[in-house]
């Protein structure tokens, strides 16, 4: 997975508010399905979000990480 980050829009290609991954907290308490339900509730698009000023559009090529492993990195 490719992660290209610069500043800019706070809004996705498809026109709606990014969220700030600053502010999405998730129970570690809770079962993992929960966790990642969780993230991709509040996180909206794990595709396009903010870091603060930055934009972040993660892009995949076909010899690179899985979202989900990715994920699971973060999460578990």
């Amino acid at each position: 997975m490719e992660q290209t980050i610069f500043q800019g829009s706070t809004f996705s290609p498809a026109g709606i508010p990014l969220a700030d991954i600053r502010d999405v907290t998730v129970d570690p308490k809770l079962p993992k399905e929960e966790r990642i339900a969780e993230f991709l509730r509040q996180i909206k698009n794990p595709y396009c979000f903010k870091c603060g000023k930055f934009t972040v559009r993660a892009q995949f090529a076909d010899n690179g990480v899985s979202l989900e492993d990715c994920l699971k990195q973060i999460l578990i």
